[in-house]
């Protein structure tokens, strides 16, 4: 049995939604948990929300709501995102979570009762935005280097970490274990920055200022610094200190975060832990920005990608592929859709597209759609078809990801699909299929093609889970009827001749359809320009401004939803638009449950009640139908619940 793994993505901040970076990371955390789930590992991935600080009690403000209020409604997109994005996550954290709080409090006290936390009166340079002081050495032209704003001079009294005391302590840990901070540029980044002398660190801010915060254990008239809070996160999930989670996966724990929080983690988490007495996480995998025009995507700077737009756009095993193909882990990357298309019709469309849809096709052509049989005669003669090529590039595509390096395991599994391609010219199966004598030379080709897909769908499994499970359907392979669990361990990907003979395979279909850039866009115009033809839309009879002010539209908060006994459409949501309701949805083929709790949506709120199925319903949900298909009006930033459209 392989050891446990444990990863984690850092809890993201909710002073806005999620965009691109966010979901980078959060794949690459469900890719890493995927992969180790081939070799039969017990596997434990967490993701999570950061509520507390400053920001969140200004975004609050903004809004008009309170900041409870208005993490619970961010949270919820960041909590519904990554099903979107076929992202499996064990848990989500909240760090307004009582069990959490808990656990911060308990740590501090312990902390402060060692005698490593403080009293004391500074002065410093303090960024509202990170929410921390800065040195000046830290500055960049005396601004803050993420968010390019001076810092303002605070003056107050706070408590302080005594981190100084552990600055040799680090050092030498970090230096006697080379895998603890990876790739190797952020070890001496940490390193360097431990080359001057380390500050204590302000853990707290005073209630005067700050109220939306964890209150200190020791002193109430203060709440927690936010990465005091924050970091804690990682051993609360797994009910530190005596549940069984923790003493399984804390002693694995990978940590994934981006070069921007890399202090905290690199520097502030391990001496908390060593301060607290608890051992240290495995590695700290450090990944760049996605750029866009040369800067760094931010909510702050207002450059962000939606991951979602991107998914529908081009499909989600088409989204996931291209961030862990084009960003090197480590390194900045400049996000480009159209490299994105290019990437997809050459990679995902031409390579792997086109070898899935010939040898099918082949398969169907020469065999009847049946695995063909080989002989032992055979297979001696025409040895070793493909056979080598694959144990060699499960190899490189293992050893690549237990390294962080994605790119590389993906260009493993390419460069076996481009061997395939090379063997079907190099043996013309098409000419053998003419001479009856090479009968069996041209079975033993086949199954070696066959054999190949089978391998590939395994090493991609990962990476593109639906796609896959398809490839897998139509290999004929038994129970490939969910993406959340692999069908093949690593024990089988390396192994030669699974593919069970005679098996029925399923017609060829495009895995990766090409996208033509200029058609596409001619026809969305096109399209537009038919939309919104005043003579040929048809609508409803006209009626008057009266008449439409007479209806109550209301952002509302779904905060549960259950599927409604005998029906296959029907969702009960309970929502608050101000006010409790209950509202029965047609939705249920569009939206499962999960999907829709945290959501804010647009309702009907004064229509009168109506009882379905049973069940009384207090307002109508607005959504978009195409068809079957059903989407659901919802703001594009959060308000508050019961805030009126006009």
């Amino acid at each position: 049995m392989a050891k446990p793994f444990y990863i984690t993505t850092p809890i993201y901040y909710v002073n806005s939604k999620p965009h691109l970076g966010h979901a980078y990371t959060t794949i690459i955390a469900d890719v890493a948990a995927r992969f180790h789930s081939l070799f039969d590992a017990d596997t434990f991935f967490l993701t999570g929300t950061d509520e507390h600080g400053d920001k969140i009690v200004r975004a609050a403000a903004n809004q008009n709501i309170t900041p409870q209020s208005y993490v619970d409604m961010v949270s919820g997109l960041f909590k519904s995102l990554w099903p979107e994005l076929n992202i499996r996550n064990n848990a989500f954290i909240r760090t307004t979570d009582p069990s959490h709080i808990a656990i911060v409090q308990q740590i501090l006290q312990k902390i402060y009762d060692s005698g490593d936390i403080y009293f004391s009166e500074y002065e410093g340079l303090y960024c509202f935005d990170c929410e921390r002081f800065y040195s000046p050495r830290e500055l960049k032209d005396g601004k803050c280097p993420d968010h390019e704003k001076k810092p303002e001079s605070i003056k107050e009294t706070n408590y302080f970490f005594k981190m100084s005391r552990y600055q040799e302590w680090l050092i030498s840990h970090i230096k006697d274990n080379p895998g603890f901070i990876r790739p190797e540029r952020y070890k001496k980044e940490v390193l360097a920055f431990l080359r001057e002398p380390l500050d204590d660190l302000c853990i707290s801010r005073p209630k005067t200022r700050l109220k939306w915060g964890i209150t200190l254990p020791f002193d109430e008239n203060y709440v927690t610094y936010v990465w005091f809070d924050a970091l804690l996160n990682y051993i609360s999930a797994l009910d530190y200190p005596d549940g069984d989670q923790f003493k399984k996966f804390w002693p694995v724990a990978q940590h994934i975060v981006a070069k921007d929080i890399l202090k905290p983690h690199g520097i502030y988490w391990p001496i908390m832990l060593k301060a607290a007495g608890i051992p240290l996480y495995k590695h700290l995998n450090v990944h760049g920005y996605w750029n866009i025009d040369q800067s760094k995507m931010s909510k702050s700077l207002g450059n962000v990608v939606d991951p979602l737009l991107l998914k529908e756009k081009y499909g989600i095993d088409a989204f996931r592929f291209f961030l862990m193909r084009d960003m090197v882990f480590g390194r900045d990357s400049d996000f480009n859709e159209t490299a994105m298309i290019e990437r997809i019709n050459a990679d995902l469309a031409n390579d792997l597209g086109n070898l899935f849809s010939r040898v099918i096709a082949m398969t169907h052509k020469y065999f009847s759609g049946c695995v063909p049989s080989t002989d032992s005669e055979t297979e001696q003669e025409m040895a070793p078809g493909l056979q080598l090529y694959a144990r060699k590039a499960v190899k490189e595509y293992a050893d690549a990801i237990n390294a962080f390096e994605f790119h590389k395991g993906l260009a493993a599994i390419w460069k076996f699909i481009d061997h395939s391609n090379k063997y079907i010219v190099q043996t013309s199966p098409w000419d053998m299929a003419k001479e009856p004598s090479q009968r069996k030379q041209l079975a033993f080709v086949i199954y070696n093609l066959l054999e190949g897909l089978r391998i590939i769908s395994g090493l991609i499994w990962p990476i593109m889970p639906v796609t896959a499970v398809k490839m897998q359907e139509h290999l004929g392979m038994e129970s490939a009827d969910s993406s959340d669990m692999p069908l093949l361990n690593i024990h089988q990907l390396l192994s030669w001749k699974e593919l069970p003979s005679d098996v029925q395979v399923k017609p060829t279909i495009a895995l990766f359809p090409r996208i033509d850039v200029k058609k596409d866009t001619v026809q969305s115009l096109k399209k537009s320009k038919k939309q919104l033809s005043p003579v040929e839309l048809k609508t409803k009879p006209l009626i008057d401004y009266e008449l439409f002010s007479k209806i109550d539209l209301r952002v509302a908060t779904v905060l549960a939803a259950r599927k409604v006994p005998k029906s296959k459409k029907l969702l009960q949501l309970e929502v608050d638009c101000g006010e409790k309701r209950s509202i029965i949805a047609g939705i249920a083929a569009s939206y499962a449950p999960d999907d829709l709790i945290g959501k804010q949506v647009i309702m009907v709120a004064n229509l009168k009640p109506a009882k379905i199925m049973g069940h009384i319903s207090q307002g109508m949900l607005i959504a978009a139908v195409d068809g079957d298909k059903c989407t659901v009006a919802t703001p594009n930033q959060p308000v508050e619940p019961g805030t009126a459209l006009s």
